[in-house]
């Protein structure tokens, strides 16, 4: 077991030609001793011993400056209040989670480029206190790839998937029985580039997804311009080549993220270079897809840099939402019955470089982390129109890069 405790974990100063604030805050990125730091969570209880009214939100961050780790916070869903109740500190550049449906295991990618000796990212495996929801280190892999940026964990929590930006590549980890990953059972290197020179001089890794039905994982690769298809066998964890193994979207256009209508029918990809959403129609049971529409994720009249970051829909189906770094908001789509977008309007993130964000499972509230102003804001979401409002509810986190919502813990 390789153990971030030991300082195994280096990271090292990237190519001056790369352009993503990521590769800014890898530089600098410090060790520290891993250490959990979790005081016992409360919560208020109606008749009947049930908690309700609230959720608990984990904050992956890049470890550069004041943060230490992983923080969970509390979301009062009537007020939208959030508040912080734990620190897993020690943990380096923590900067994507994934959590397994049955809530006992989290994982977190290691954002680095270089790994006990290698030329190589990392993965780590926590175990979820169902008491209190703190965190506690189980092991720690080689990701196979610099820069780990995405981790998907597989529907019966089997498989973990990981996405290595600068690696090019996807790597796929068994979970053993006690929740910590074993050796890798398949990797998948990307081939190709494209016309951004600075950002797409070879394969740029940036998602793996799985499907809601578990059989097939969607990879964005930011620089092929490729959104890759893999049928996922669940019994031996390997990416097999679908039917249709790929789809080329414009050149330039730099795939970022992407997710699924509720249907399973209709894929949106988030598309960071050009700052727009691509519409595919896909087929269940092939797992292909097919190009419907492209929209800006912009107003029209703006004029300054811009890249896209993140892309969500609300449970319902009927609005997409994707972040703007630079125009610094949350671009508003609704979601038409035969998938078309049409454009609703922005919202300020109130802050700076809004990097992942998400959307409470109930879909009342969606949550924005502001990586380069150091805070969450959070926003009440209109029913009715899928605008979005500020509850005036703004929480201090130092670097927060990812997400991850679940309920309270018995």
């Amino acid at each position: 077991m390789f153990n971030i405790l030991r300082g195994e974990i280096k990271p090292v100063i990237p190519k001056a030609d790369c352009a993503l604030a990521r590769r800014e805050f890898l530089r600098f990125a410090g060790l520290g001793a891993l250490g959990v730091m979790l005081p016992r969570v409360s919560f208020a209880r109606v008749p009947g011993g049930k908690r309700t009214g609230e959720l608990l939100v984990y904050v992956g961050t890049y470890t550069t400056g004041k943060s230490v780790g992983i923080y969970l916070y509390r979301l009062n869903l009537s007020s939208g209040d959030l508040k912080q109740a734990a620190t897993t500190s020690g943990v380096v550049n923590p900067s994507f989670l994934g959590l397994a449906r049955d809530r006992k295991y989290l994982y977190a990618v290691n954002e680095v480029q270089e790994f006990a000796g290698q030329k190589s990212g990392a993965v780590s495996a926590f175990a979820v206190d169902q008491k209190t929801g703190a965190l506690r280190l189980l092991n720690q892999q080689p990701s196979l790839g610099a820069d780990p940026c995405y981790v998907d964990v597989d529907a019966r929590g089997k498989f973990v998937l990981i996405a290595n930006y600068t690696g090019g590549n996807l790597t796929v980890f068994p979970v053993r029985s006690d929740g910590s990953l074993g050796a890798p059972t398949d990797m998948k290197q990307g081939r190709g580039s494209s016309v951004n020179r600075s950002r797409q001089e070879g394969p740029h890794a940036h998602c793996i997804v799985l499907d809601p039905g578990n059989q097939f994982a969607y990879s964005c690769d930011l620089g092929a311009d490729k959104i890759m298809i893999f049928r996922f066998d669940a019994r031996n964890g390997k990416l097999l080549p679908a039917e249709t193994p790929w789809v080329q979207v414009k050149p330039g256009t730099g795939p970022r993220h992407l997710t699924f209508h509720p249907s399973g029918r209709y894929v949106f990809v988030l598309n960071e270079l050009h700052s727009t959403v691509t519409v595919f129609a896909r087929d269940p049971e092939k797992g292909s897809l097919k190009g419907l529409q492209t929209l800006t994720t912009l107003p029209q009249d703006f004029t300054g840099s811009n890249t896209g970051a993140d892309i969500h829909i609300s449970p319902d189906g009927r609005f997409l939402y994707g972040s703007n770094r630079g125009h610094d908001s949350i671009a508003i789509f609704a979601i038409n019955p035969r998938g078309g977008l049409t454009t609703v309007g922005h919202e300020s993130t109130r802050g700076r470089t809004p990097r992942n964000f998400a959307i409470d499972p109930s879909g009342a509230f969606l949550l924005v982390a502001n990586q380069k102003s150091d805070n969450i804001v959070v926003f009440r979401i209109d029913q009715r129109t899928g605008r979005l409002s500020s509850t005036g509810q703004i929480a201090e986190v130092p670097s927060p890069v990812c997400l991850k919502f679940t309920s309270p813990f018995s």
